[in-house]
């Protein structure tokens, strides 16, 4: 008879020290790599009161046999007034043989951890290996994890870091220079952009920030922010200069402002995507091709990333891709 499994919950704490970079690019690799059946895309619902509009959230993924999740996230923006977060999240790992609950995860921590490595893992194929200065454009808590994780796969050294506060900037760039980085808070982004040879960036902006006409040959844009149909961080030269990657075709085009806008108007078309991280990372699609060429990925988040991360904390063998739909 199978033992019965013990639930451990996974603290933030617990998290961040056990998804060191290397390790947790590898096993979303890993789980990309290999093929798989559609999941869902993330699902919302309206969950507020009258006039409080309100969200819950699902990301389930699963590999039949071995390892099953789902992540829920409820948005209730009106917590500020409580000095509340308006973002809370859990992580719930099953068992994929007898279905008996394995983990509770922190959700906050393991979407940083888990987003962060998504772009490593992308910027491992689609920027140029030389790389060693990297623009931050936000000042939030998943941007404060993109250094630390590009750096696992190319040679960062200096950070450029913008806000829309400067001040915000100017903490982050003490938090990354503790870290070992040249960090530097800067106000001017064209110029930035100019100096850059990857752009991360991470916000919730519904007016792009990042113009087409400010990147340089060569540069590597990763779109990690802008997550709703309404957002966008970055305009449609960027994406008429790019060769454009996604994270996941079905969720980049349920949701992501970057690319819909664009398409909805006319400027730019879904046929353009050059691939997806399953292409690249099992050698189906090419990344980058030439020295100069500007690329470009956009990622929403994928459920299967939740549970690689996951089924990796908590010792289990890495899952392979429950592939979204195209």
């Amino acid at each position: 008879m199978r033992t019965p499994a013990v639930l451990h919950h996974y603290s933030a704490s617990e998290v961040e020290a056990a998804l060191d970079y290397p390790r947790l690019i590898e096993a979303l690799g890993e789980a990309f790599r290999r093929g798989g059946e559609a999941m869902p895309v993330r699902q919302s619902y309206e969950v507020g009161l009258t006039g409080q509009p309100s969200h819950l959230l699902t990301m389930p993924a699963w590999e039949r046999g071995k390892a099953l999740g789902v992540k829920l996230v409820t948005a209730f923006p009106q917590n500020a007034a409580r000095g509340l977060g308006a973002i809370s999240s859990i992580y719930v790992l099953f068992d994929g043989e007898t279905g008996q609950p394995r983990a509770l995860v922190d959700g906050e921590a393991l979407t940083n951890r888990r987003t962060a490595a998504a772009s490593a893992l992308a910027s491992r194929y689609l920027s140029r290996p030389d790389s060693r200065t990297l623009l931050l454009v936000g000042t939030g808590h998943v941007a404060a994890h993109l250094p630390a994780a590009h750096r696992a796969v190319r040679p960062i050294d200096k950070v450029l870091v913008w806000g829309r506060h400067p001040q915000r900037a100017l903490a982050l760039a003490g938090v990354l220079a503790r870290q070992g980085f040249d960090a530097t808070p800067v106000t001017d982004l064209p110029a930035a952009l100019a100096l850059a040879d990857i752009v991360s960036c991470a916000t919730t902006s519904r007016e792009p920030l990042v113009m087409g006409r400010d990147l340089r040959p060569g540069t590597h844009l990763d779109l990690v922010g802008a997550f709703t149909p309404q957002m966008r961080e970055s305009d449609d030269e960027a994406l008429a200069r790019s060769r454009v990657f996604v994270d996941t075709y079905a969720g980049a085009l349920a949701e992501a402002g970057d690319l819909l806008q664009p398409i909805a108007s006319g400027r730019w078309q879904a046929e353009a995507i050059c691939g997806d991280l399953h292409e690249l990372t099992s050698g189906t699609k090419p990344g980058r091709l030439a020295a100069g060429e500007i690329t470009l990925f956009k990622s929403v988040g994928a459920a299967i990333e939740d549970l690689a991360a996951a089924t990796l904390l908590a010792g289990e063998p890495t899952p392979g891709m429950a592939r979204a739909a195209s």
